[in-house]
């Protein structure tokens, strides 16, 4: 009789605990449906691919979390340099940055593989290597040991050069000091042009080029155009070289703090747009070089044959470069199979 009493008065407790489990579970998850999770997008542009992604990207996920991400898109460096974007991604303060790969060199060098001066000869080209598997698992996957989560990969635009004085031909290159991404890749191929390349943020090449502090600078020109560059130089040179790709980094803390169904969500319209960036991309460039013509500057091709001849000079810099480097040459070598595929 004890032991049957103390089954009977056991049991309803029982029960009652697992009512009371399951009622705190479905509180939680409702919740957790409530919640609404604040996405902090960072570009270091304005009116520029990078920007033009992040607001779509931030109207997609508002739109498909039915409000629970609110994406808040902060261009033209308003959260600090591209190195402190980076940071603040990397430690949580930014939840999500876009900007050129090549700036996280000082994470895993192979960052800056997609940097290599003659890699594409098109926009079209250029994009469908940004869409190849190969590469995106390799790209994406880079951050990954160091607080980040690769979520997208695009093609901006090819680079081409800013300069206080005109560059009209190949011998106009030698003693310049020019501004360049923070790539090996690009400081050893200028140098090969006869240039003192100096590594800056976006941010500062403005004021330097007003202060006379460099000559010139790398950049796109939908990036001049956008940031009123023409203030302080009137001339690009469109020598098309190196492609500027993106990559769409996230605060992996704070991916994983996201319930599944708006990481899926976070992930598959990252993937959306960043293939339907790329018409608006091509749009945004033939933009730029409407606005830079209309406010005075002037585009400038190399002449045909000086233009292979710079091609030529650059084409080993990324072989020569990462030959010593094997985790760089073994990058190097999935997308050099990718470009093939893409052309």
């Amino acid at each position: 009789m004890k032991s049957m009493r103390w089954a009977s008065v056991g049991r309803p407790a029982a029960v009652g605990g697992a009512f009371l489990l399951s009622f705190v579970l479905t509180l939680a998850a409702a919740q957790a449906q409530d919640k609404t999770y604040v996405m902090k997008i960072s570009t270091p542009t304005i009116n520029a691919a990078p920007d033009a992604f992040a607001r779509n990207y931030a109207a997609a996920l508002g739109k498909d979390s039915g409000g629970r991400i609110k994406a808040e898109v902060y261009p033209a460096s308003q959260l600090g340099s591209i190195p402190r974007q980076i940071e603040g991604t990397q430690f949580g303060a930014i939840q999500c940055e876009i900007v050129p790969p090549e700036f996280m060199v000082g994470l895993d060098e192979r960052f800056e593989v997609m940097a290599a001066p003659g890699l594409i000869d098109s926009m079209a080209q250029a994009q469908r290597l940004a869409a190849d598997p190969a590469v995106l698992k390799l790209m994406l996957g880079l951050g990954a040991k160091k607080g980040l989560r690769g979520i997208a990969l695009f093609m901006g635009e090819q680079s081409e050069v800013i300069a206080r004085t005109p560059i009209r031909h190949l011998a106009d290159f030698k003693g310049k000091k020019i501004r360049i991404f923070a790539s090996q890749f690009q400081s050893t191929a200028f140098e090969r042009l006869g240039v003192t390349p100096v590594a800056m943020s976006l941010g500062d090449v403005l004021p330097a080029l007003q202060q006379g502090a460099i000559d010139g600078a790398v950049a796109g020109v939908q990036v001049f155009t956008g940031m009123h560059f023409y203030d302080a130089a009137k001339y690009i040179t469109m020598t098309h070289q190196p492609a500027i790709f993106l990559i769409v980094e996230l605060n992996r803390k704070w991916y994983d703090s996201l319930p599944k169904d708006l990481q899926q969500i976070v992930d598959q319209d990252a993937a959306k747009q960043s293939v339907a960036i790329n018409p608006q991309a091509v749009e945004i460039i033939d933009r730029g070089k409407k606005g830079w013509l209309a406010a005075g500057g002037e585009l400038i091709d190399l002449p045909p044959g000086e233009q292979a001849t710079m091609l030529k000079t650059l084409s080993s810099v990324a072989e020569d470069v990462s030959k010593t480097k094997p985790a760089l040459a073994a990058a190097y070598q999935v997308v050099s199979e990718a470009v093939r595929r893409a052309q």
